[in-house]
């Protein structure tokens, strides 16, 4: 019996889960739900349906796994605890100071509902959250360092769009070299927000827009560039769209720790992502934890979980058997 698959929202995200869907072979697309005219919308799978989300209620019976692929700013704070009523849910919610308010959003209305719900999967929060855990628990005398980039930032790009007199932008988080190395070389460096990224931002204006006054608003953007050492460069839209189209992104978790009685042994814990498509690395890693949503909710769990709360085996395919004897 495959897992059937709804998505709703059908944007870089939704696109990435229906391609990730296609490469599971347990998996099947039921439909696709969007904010759009349904007739206005082409997706790939054929079999699958293309649907209001105003109608989505009315395939809980037919859906075994609703991916929520909406931003995380306005949508899944309200969608993962409404669709949850209906479905076994997965969303990839990313604001990092609000994940314990939406676990518990989420949790209370899946108890009530008897479904699962599995919030902040993907990268960062996701697979980074799983290695910073496990480096912690191994080496518990030690520093942690997360770095991010090179890539675009699809939240930082879209601030720079909001902007009045932007037409279009891209951004990118680049890690600064020197931090990387010295943390690599054991020296624990206290590193400020500063030393540890630059942004850089390719910037399309509107006629007549005022560059200057734009660049010293980007440059003094709260929680997204006034922290940072921030170059802005104007392009124009050919320019854009001919060497900023695609989104690339990765990024490195890094533990230092010492082991022995008196702390005599160093030890580093590296892991690295090398991303040509964040949206659709994203969407693979929310597709296993469908799985694993799945097999939770058939075993009679309910509630919130993060990605702290699964069993690594309920992410694969292969039955205990199968893993035992081929990667153990």
């Amino acid at each position: 019996m495959k897992t059937r698959i709804g998505i709703l929202g059908y944007g870089n995200l939704g696109r990435g889960v229906e391609c990730a869907v296609r490469q599971n072979d347990d998996m099947e697309l039921a439909a696709v739900f969007t904010r759009r005219n349904p007739a206005d919308v082409s997706i790939l799978t054929k079999s699958a349906a293309v649907c209001s989300v105003d109608d989505a209620a009315d395939w809980k019976d037919r859906i075994d796994v609703m991916i929520l692929c909406g931003g995380s700013a306005t949508d899944l704070p309200k969608q993962t605890p409404e669709y949850v009523r209906y479905f076994n849910v997965i969303d990839s919610f990313d604001t990092h100071a609000r994940i314990p308010e939406h676990f518990a959003n989420v949790d209370a209305a899946a108890k009530a509902n008897n479904h699962i719900g599995i919030i902040s999967v993907g990268w960062d929060p996701g697979m980074f959250s799983l290695n910073r855990l496990y480096a912690n628990a191994i080496l518990p005398d030690g520093r942690d360092y997360t770095f991010w980039g090179k890539g675009v930032s699809q939240g930082h790009s879209d601030a720079l769009r909001r902007i009045d007199g932007v037409k279009n932008a891209k951004q990118y988080t680049i890690p600064v070299d020197s931090a990387l190395e010295a943390v690599r070389a054991g020296k624990n460096p206290e590193l400020s927000t500063r030393e540890k990224h630059t942004r850089e931002c390719f910037v399309v204006l509107e006629d007549g827009a005022d560059a200057a006054k734009i660049e010293q608003e980007i440059k003094t953007m709260p929680n997204y560039f006034a922290d940072y050492d921030t170059t802005v460069h104007f392009i124009s839209e050919e320019e854009l769209l001919a060497k900023h189209s695609g989104i690339p992104h990765g990024g490195f978790v890094l533990r230092s720790g010492v082991t022995g009685w008196n702390n005599e042994h160093k030890h580093l814990i590296e892991y690295r992502l090398k991303l040509d498509s964040n949206p659709e690395f994203t969407s693979s890693v929310l597709i296993a934890y469908a799985r694993a949503a799945h097999r939770l909710a058939a075993e009679g769990q309910s509630g919130c979980k993060t990605v702290f709360d699964i069993a690594p085996a309920y992410l694969s395919a292969k039955s205990g058997e199968e893993l035992r004897a081929s990667m153990l």
